[in-house]
C-alpha cells in the first residue's frame, strides 16, 4: 500500500492548494482539532498527574502506608523489618507503629483526631531516604515527656500553640468503674506543628510510641504493629498480599492493611475523574479525525478522474489507497506535531502564564503542580496516529474502487 510512488502522489495532492474551498476548510478545522485536542490533552493530563502526586506526598507521606499487625506481638521488630527489607524491594523503611482513635481537649475546644504513636529517630532517620515519607520535626518528641505535634489546622480549631497543654482521652485502655467505662487520659504539651497542605492538618496527630503504649495501657516495649515505608505508596497492595507470604510460621495470623482503607475513596475519585477528562478531551481528536474522513471523500470526488488515469497506467488499487492514507495521515501528523510542541510549551510554562494573567486555581501564592509523564505522552501519540489512521481507510477504500472506464467515460 505504501509504496515510494503512492507516497510520492500523495505529500504531492496534500501540498497542492485545493480547488475545493470546501475542502480546504474541513481540512483546516480537521488539523486544528488534533491540534487542539492533542494540547489540551498534555496539559490537563499533566495537571491532574501534579495533582495526585500532590496528594500522595502530602496525605500519603503522613499516613501509614501499610501497617503490619500481630496479636501476640512481634519478639525482635528489627529482625522481622530486615528480612521485608530484604525480601521486598519496594519497602524503604519499617518502624514500630501505635495508634487509636483519641479526643484531645483544649480550654476552649475539642476534636477527634488519628493519633499516632512513633519513634522519632527511626522516623526521622527513614523520612530522610525517602520524598513520600513526612517528618514534623519529630526530635521534639521525647519519651516520657508527654509531647505531641498537631496539624496547623487542627492547632487552629483547638486555639492552641506550641507551649501550650491540652489533654487527651485515649479510645483504647478504657477501665471500668462502678460510675462506668473511664477512657484514659493525660495532659500533653503541644511540642511542635506541621502543615501539609490537606485534610491530615486536622486529623492527625504525633506523639511518642513509648506515651502512646502507656496511654491505651499497654505495655510500652512491646511491638505488636509495623508501619512499612514504601518507595511507591501505590504499591501498597501488591506488597500487602505478599508479607503474610514473607512472615508465614511466626505465630499467630497477620493482618494486614494500607492507606486504601481510610484514603482510597479519595484517589479513586481523583482517578476517575482523570480518567473522564482524559475521555473527553479525545473525543475531540476524534470529531477532527471524522473531519479528516469529510474531506478525504470530497477529495476522492475531486480526483476521481486523476485516480482513473492513474490506474490506467498500471498503478495497483493498493497504491491508490495508499495515496489517500499519506494524505490523511500528513493532516494527522501536524496536526499532532503542532500539538505536542503547543501542549509541552504551555505545560512547561503553565504557572507563569497564570501568574501573567493574574490567575490563581488553587488560591494565592500556590501554583498547580505539574507532571509531565512519558507514558502518557507516548499513549497520547499513539491513539491519535490510531484514530486518524483508522479515519483514512473508508475513503481510500473508496478510491481503490473506482472504475477507470466509468470514470473517463464522458472525457
Amino acid at each position: 500500500m505504501f509504496s515510494s510512488s503512492a507516497f510520492l502522489i500523495g505529500y504531492r495532492y496534500w501540498r497542492a492548494r485545493k480547488a475545493n474551498a470546501f475542502a480546504s476548510f474541513i481540512t483546516l478545522f480537521a488539523v486544528s482539532g488534533i491540534f487542539l485536542g492533542v494540547a489540551a490533552l498534555i496539559v490537563v493530563s499533566s495537571v491532574m498527574n501534579g495533582l495526585e502526586g500532590q496528594l500522595k506526598t502530602r496525605i500519603l507521606g503522613a499516613v501509614p502506608q501499610v501497617v503490619v499487625e500481630k496479636n501476640d506481638g512481634f519478639a525482635d521488630w528489627r529482625q522481622t523489618a530486615d528480612q521485608l527489607q530484604a525480601t521486598l524491594p519496594g519497602i524503604v523503611g519499617v518502624s514500630p507503629s501505635t495508634g487509636t482513635q483519641a479526643m484531645l481537649q483544649s480550654s476552649s475546644n475539642i476534636s477527634a483526631v488519628q493519633l499516632s504513636g512513633i519513634l522519632p529517630e527511626v522516623e526521622s532517620t527513614l523520612a530522610s531516604r525517602t520524598t513520600t515519607v513526612y517528618s514534623p520535626a519529630f526530635d521534639s518528641l521525647i519519651s516520657g515527656e508527654y509531647r505531641i505535634i498537631l496539624g496547623v489546622q487542627l492547632a487552629s480549631e483547638l486555639d492552641v500553640a506550641v507551649g501550650d497543654t491540652i489533654r487527651v482521652l485515649s479510645g483504647e485502655g478504657v477501665v471500668f468503674s462502678p460510675l462506668g467505662p473511664v477512657p484514659s487520659q493525660r495532659k500533653f504539651v503541644v511540642s511542635g506543628l506541621f502543615q501539609m497542605g490537606s485534610q491530615v492538618d486536622a486529623q492527625l496527630a504525633f506523639i511518642h510510641y513509648d506515651d502512646a503504649r502507656r496511654l491505651m495501657r499497654k505495655a510500652p516495649d512491646k511491638v505488636d504493629a509495623l508501619r512499612l515505608y514504601l518507595d511507591d505508596p501505590f504499591k501498597a497492595e501488591a506488597i500487602g498480599k505478599a508479607v503474610p507470604q514473607i512472615l508465614a510460621g511466626k505465630g499467630e495470623a497477620l493482618k494486614v492493611h494500607d492507606w486504601r482503607d481510610s484514603y482510597g475513596h479519595l484517589f479513586g475519585a481523583v482517578k476517575m475523574e482523570k480518567n473522564m477528562t482524559s475521555l473527553m478531551l479525545s473525543l475531540i481528536v476524534a470529531v477532527a479525525a471524522f473531519n479528516i474522513v469529510s474531506a478525504l471523500v470530497m477529495m476522492v470526488v475531486d480526483k476521481t478522474t486523476d485516480v482513473a488515469v492513474l490506474m490506467t497506467q498500471g498503478l495497483t488499487r493498493s497504491a491508490v489507497m495508499g495515496i489517500f492514507v499519506t494524505q490523511g495521515s500528513l493532516n494527522a501528523l501536524l496536526g499532532l506535531v503542532l500539538g505536542l510542541i503547543a501542549g509541552l510549551l504551555l505545560a512547561l510554562n503553565l504557572n507563569p502564564l497564570l501568574s501573567s494573567l493574574g490567575i490563581a486555581v488553587l488560591g494565592a501564592g500556590q501554583p498547580l503542580p505539574v507532571i509531565i509523564a512519558a507514558e502518557q505522552l507516548w499513549l497520547i501519540v499513539t491513539g491519535t496516529v490510531v484514530i486518524t489512521l483508522l479515519a483514512t481507510l473508508y475513503p481510500a477504500l473508496r478510491a481503490s474502487r473506482v472504475e477507470p472506464a466509468s470514470a473517463l467515460r464522458y472525457e
